[in-house]
């Protein structure tokens, strides 16, 4: 039996499409609806941005799109108890196998169990291997290695002629925190020439197709690329198809069939009238238009509301990155001593960044002074050394009236010890402008031991911020569980702020938390968290995150200029 810990977001999908294709084999025709039904659940859960479990602590399985009442009270009994009778009852009877062989492309249920039923034991056992070899490599990427990898394509591209647009497609385009393949799309009066200059890219291992007007290209480390072409003229549909997301576009489709239209990626006709000429978009802008809708952004596109905010004028202003003005998490090479890595790059240089990208003041959080390897009188002495560099550095950033930065501030990233306590005497905190707190150690505590830890750490009145607040590391390592409406509630009222880490392996923040937070009006900060002077352009990253969780400049402290910030630390 499984603790409810053990169950990731793709095990959970996996599970979803078994069922979906139990009900396959007990009859298409009777089970339409419930095979749609796991089916679309199961898209859901593998692109959630948070972990079901922490949905599920929360009582908002039912939140996530495609998750009805139904296949919610299913997912509470798997997480209580570590199964569900009724998945079990639906897969009852299936070889293991059956299910491996299904994540081969063009193999579906039926095929699968025909091939162990009727198929060459040899062949089937090749296929097998093929399965691992697939799981093994199937891995999602990063967000700025994918961006940059499509970069490279685009600019590649640009250099044929006929090129008039070009973009990235699905999750990459919506900016989601991981990536599968990459998709591009091109509008061109061209495509041949397009697609030709396509499969020929030098980085390309090989090529796996091309027809008039797709391709696909394998790049090293199995990463493939898809392009589509089409011209100008349809070129809005096309862009707006391919964004997606999937669950975004049906209820985009649902919209358009009350009003008698038929959506495509090449534009929008009557239902009524199929041989009326299509109606063709060279903008997104002019589909959603036509649609009755406000334009909607890439980011937000998830089917979380973002529809019906659009019919009524309700969409966000999205945040965006020359908003920002300051960074709020920075390790510089200052010698702290602590246990954690040190930053490479001395405060000046971290100055001299801060000017090129405009910001007007700038925070130093180093980690603190080791405990286990300093007296408190020690720690204290260590915090003093670095108070006056920060004020030598202040000093130095008066007599340069031109530079942007005016001002830095000296805080720390200060570990919470498991019973919520600073590892940071009271004499040290008191040479702080101001600290953020961050889970280091002891990621598996219980959801309430693990809140009231967060939450005492929070209390210290020269904590500000909570930073990269569950934890997680994005292919790697869960978050913490948290009672999130609980530590949401003592910040607004404490007037305390979470952190979005810009960092692309944490993004955290996550968007699905970023827009529960903001709902209530609890304020976020954008920090880096970078360890060189470069880190710090990072912070476009956790734009992105901010943009999928709906945040509008006033959500973000980071946008206050260097006054008003003065005057919250007050």
């Amino acid at each position: 039996m499984k603790r409810r810990g053990d169950f990731t977001n793709l095990q959970i999908a996996e599970l979803l499409r078994d069922v979906a294709a139990g009900y396959q084999l007990k009859g298409e025709d009777k089970y339409k609806f419930r095979i749609i039904a796991y089916d679309r659940a199961a898209d859901a859960v593998e692109h959630a941005t948070s972990e079901l479990k922490d949905l599920w602590d929360d009582g908002k399985l039912e939140e996530v799109p495609g998750i009805g009442p139904s296949i919610s009270e299913h997912l509470d009994e798997l997480f209580k108890n570590g199964r569900s009778r009724h998945f079990e009852e639906v897969v009852r009877g299936i070889p293991p196998d059956a299910f491996k062989l299904m994540q081969l492309p063009g193999i579906g249920i039926k095929t699968a169990m025909k091939m162990l039923k009727e198929g060459d034991k040899k062949e089937v056992a090749e296929k097998l291997k093929e399965v691992k070899s697939l799981q093994e490599k199937n891995k999602r990427l990063l967000l700025p290695f994918a961006a940059q990898i499509a970069a490279d394509i685009i600019n590649y591209l640009r250099e044929d002629k006929s090129v008039s647009r070009i973009d990235p497609l699905g999750s990459l385009r919506r900016q989601a925190s991981t990536i599968g393949d990459i998709d591009i799309a091109v509008a061109s009066s061209n495509p041949q020439s397009v697609l030709e200059r396509f499969v020929e890219y030098p980085k390309s291992q090989k090529s796996i197709e091309k027809g008039e007007h797709t391709a696909s290209i394998l790049l090293p480390g199995d990463i493939r690329v898809d392009l589509m072409v089409q011209p100008e003229g349809s070129y809005g549909a096309l862009l707006q198809h391919f964004t997606g997301s999937k669950h975004h576009n049906i209820a985009l489709r649902e919209l358009a069939l009350k009003k008698g239209l038929s959506l495509s990626e090449y534009g929008i006709r009557e239902v009524k009238a199929k041989s009326e000429k299509l109606k063709v978009f060279t903008s997104e802008n002019d589909f959603y238009k036509f649609l009755g809708l406000d334009y909607i952004e890439p980011e937000l596109r998830e089917d979380t509301g973002e529809i019906e905010a659009a019919q009524n004028h309700k969409l966000p202003d999205l945040i965006t990155l020359e908003d920002v003005k300051a960074d709020l998490q920075i390790h510089s090479s200052f010698d702290i001593e602590t246990s954690h890595d040190l930053g490479e790059s001395s405060m000046e240089e971290v100055v001299k960044k801060g000017n090129e990208l405009a910001y007007e003041y700038l925070a130093f959080t180093e980690h603190n002074p080791s405990q286990a390897k300093h007296t408190e009188l020690q720690i204290t002495d260590i915090l003093k050394r670095k108070r006056e560099k920060v004020e030598q550095i202040n000093y130095s950033i008066k007599n340069r009236h031109k530079d942007s930065v005016k001002k830095v501030f000296n805080s720390l990233e200060i570990d919470m010890k498991p019973d919520g306590t600073v590892p940071v005497p009271e004499s040290g905190m008191k040479t702080l402008d101001f600290a953020l707190v961050s889970i280091h150690s002891s990621f598996h505590l219980d959801r309430n031991s693990q809140t009231k830890r967060v939450l005492s750490a929070l209390s210290h009145p020269k904590v500000k911020i909570f930073a990269h607040p569950t934890g997680r590391l994005l292919e790697k390592r869960e978050g913490a569980e948290l009672n999130w409406p609980e530590i949401f509630d003592f910040c607004l009222k404490n007037n305390k702020w979470v952190e979005i880490n810009c960092d692309p392996m944490r993004l955290d923040l996550p968007d699905t938390l970023v827009r529960e937070a903001i709902k209530l009006g609890v304020k976020l900060t954008f920090g880096t968290d970078a360890h060189h002077k470069d880190g710090m352009n990072n912070m476009i990253w956790g734009i992105s995150v901010a943009r999928r969780g709906w945040c509008q400049k006033n959500d973000i402290i980071n946008t206050l200029n260097l006054s008003e910030f003065e005057k919250l630390l007050e």
